[in-house]
């Protein structure tokens, strides 16, 4: 008996098959996601581990009539598969023709551009009121990792969805692990119903007013669809809890499920990426920093919000920095807040976080943090366009939040030295909030001393008639296109601002008499350091070009092509002048 995964185009494929043939589905589907993920990369360990979940969804389930929200979104891989994608999971040439998350552009069955954690129930109550506002009777299915649930917003729509006493079916994809392992009182709980076999008389789910359901064999198709009709059409409030296996059937995902929560290719048998990355990064650079002060100096603590190996700390160097070491789980918010009481205790606190992921907690960045002038600290990862490019984890962004907010120090490094240096004097001797942003692309290094007066600008090279004030990793475009204006006889100001948030106007005050200034930011123009110097310079002769992203939400996009596109390559900044 053979499955040919070409003739699936929608789940009405599948709904004719028996047992047998859901299994062998099954194996087919996890050995053509395994090939294409092993060849391309991609979300390993969660999509794995809900190859049954996902068939067994769609073999019971009616969609696109009944609605599915998936949380995070990246463990959508086989639910693509079974809905008309399967050409890009099977074709070496067709990869891309995919993204690593729903999306509406797709398919119809993707109801969501999503790629950030815990949305999924809240999403699906705003779907459940809709339909019956309309008088509708189809299902709505919130699919949910564990992870994710400890996620704020997930127990605020937990809290609330019961009260729509109507359908919702959330499906709790109990693994036992966020990207690292689970923080937090919650997955002692869900481990209490687990060892009880769902039995147990402390529920908080039960409590909370849901129906529920636990499925101890999470992987096994007849369990899952047998759970899945019980609840099919329900009512109200259902939470079926299934029990999984993360990175499941393939042993290397299944031994390093950190390391496998998402990979670059590699090799199926021994795990071994194909191409193995040893340059210097700066994720090394903060976490043995940040390891070095948490030992000589009791009071500083780094936290982080459910992403520890994306600031570079891996499991290793999470034991070696002890209990100063803090991740609160998938929760910015708590992470940015608790920041903030530590900073209010005494206590020298550091935030790793990850630029798309700062924008969850702008409100506790700006009113706990920044309103209250609290020395806390918050080094911003892949703040760039040389970072992820995905539209829903886009970085450069960051620029703009959080320089409009007032008190914090928004500062730039353009060089290892200056970061180490920015770091250190925000953890030695803080005066009020500082978020520290890393430069994207490769780790530069620069031989002259660091000026730690971070509140002025620093000319690096000096001319006259145009100047570019060009920050991060820009700052080194700016000094090759300095070198071509060179050839045609323009000797310009090179300028590293450093400071963001605000201008050094002595700085910009020598430049009055020159006939050009251009900036050069690492993010979207509206909102930028730019428009500060241009604002700053309007009341004088001197024109102000302002070049960085425009305002856009773009997806797995060419650097080299939006380089080119918005003049910011060193020879069309040269051609200006």
């Amino acid at each position: 008996m053979e499955i040919n995964l070409r003739e699936i185009h929608s789940p009405a494929d599948i709904k004719g098959l028996d047992v047998e043939q859901l299994y062998l589905l099954s194996e087919e589907l996890r050995g053509a996601l395994m090939r294409k993920l092993g060849a391309h990369g991609g979300h390993v360990g969660p999509n794995l581990g809900v190859v049954e979940a996902t068939v067994a969804l769609h073999y019971v389930f009616d969609a696109p009539s009944d609605k599915i929200v998936y949380d995070v979104s990246h463990q959508s891989y086989v639910h693509k598969m079974l809905t008309g994608r399967i050409d890009a999971f099977l074709d070496k040439d067709k990869y891309d023709d995919v993204t690593g998350y729903t999306c509406p552009r797709e398919s119809e069955y993707d109801l969501f551009e999503v790629g950030h954690t815990s949305t999924s129930i809240s999403l699906a109550t705003g779907l459940a009121k809709a339909r019956d506002i309309e008088g509708g009777k189809w299902n709505v299915v919130a699919f949910i990792g564990d992870a994710s649930l400890g996620g704020g917003m997930a127990l605020e729509a937990l809290n609330y969805a019961p009260e729509l006493h109507s359908n919702i079916i959330i499906i709790l994809n109990d693994n036992q692990m966020s990207i690292a392992e689970n923080h937090g009182a919650l997955y002692s709980h869900l481990m209490e119903l687990r060892n009880s076999n769902g039995k147990s008389s402390d529920n908080i789910f039960k409590a909370l007013g849901y129906e529920y359901v636990y499925v101890e064999e999470g992987n096994d198709i007849c369990s899952l669809v047998k759970a899945f009709r019980s609840v099919k059409d329900s009512g109200r409030a259902v939470l079926v809890h299934i029990n999984t296996m993360k990175g499941m059937g393939l042993p290397c995902a299944e031994t390093n499920k950190e390391e496998f929560h998402y990979t670059a290719p590699f090799d199926l048998k021994t795990g071994a990426p194909l191409s193995p990355w040893n340059a210097e990064s700066y994720e090394d650079i903060f976490a043995l920093r940040m390891i070095d002060k948490m030992h000589a100096d009791k009071k500083v603590v780094t936290l982080t919000a459910g992403t520890p190996a994306a600031i570079g700390f891996g499991e290793e160097r999470r034991g070696l920095a002890g209990s100063n070491f803090i991740d609160v789980g998938i929760a910015e918010q708590d992470c940015v807040a608790m920041a903030a009481g530590l900073a209010k205790g005494g206590a020298r606190p550091v935030t790793g976080v990850v630029a798309t992921f700062l924008q969850r907690a702008y409100d506790q960045l700006s009113h706990d943090v920044a309103i209250n002038n609290l020395p806390a600290a918050f080094v911003v990862f892949y703040g760039s366009m040389f970072g992820m490019n995905d539209m829903t984890h886009l970085g450069f962004f960051d620029i703009a939040m959080v320089s409009s907010i007032p008190n914090i120090k928004l500062l730039a490094p353009a060089t290892a030295e200056e970061f180490v240096a920015m770091l250190d004097n925000a953890t030695d001797s803080p005066d009020g909030p500082v978020v520290i942003r890393i430069p994207g692309g490769a780790v530069r290094h620069q031989d002259r001393p660091v000026d730690t007066d971070f509140s002025k600008y620093e000319i690096v090279e000096s001319g006259s008639e145009v100047a570019i004030i060009a920050e991060g990793p820009f700052l080194h475009t700016a000094i090759d296109a300095a070198g071509l204006m060179r050839d045609k006889g323009v000797t310009p100001t090179v300028i590293n601002p450093r400071i963001l948030s605000d201008v050094d106007k002595e700085c910009l005050d020598s430049l009055r008499g020159y006939r050009r200034v251009i900036t050069i930011e690492d993010g979207i123009v509206d909102g930028g350091f730019g428009q500060k110097v241009a604002g700053y310079l309007g009341d004088s002769e001197v024109k102000v070009t302002c070049l960085g992203l425009k305002k856009e939400f773009l997806d797995r996009f060419s650097v080299a092509e939006v380089l080119e596109e918005n003049g910011l390559t060193p020879e069309s900044i040269a051609s200006m002048v």
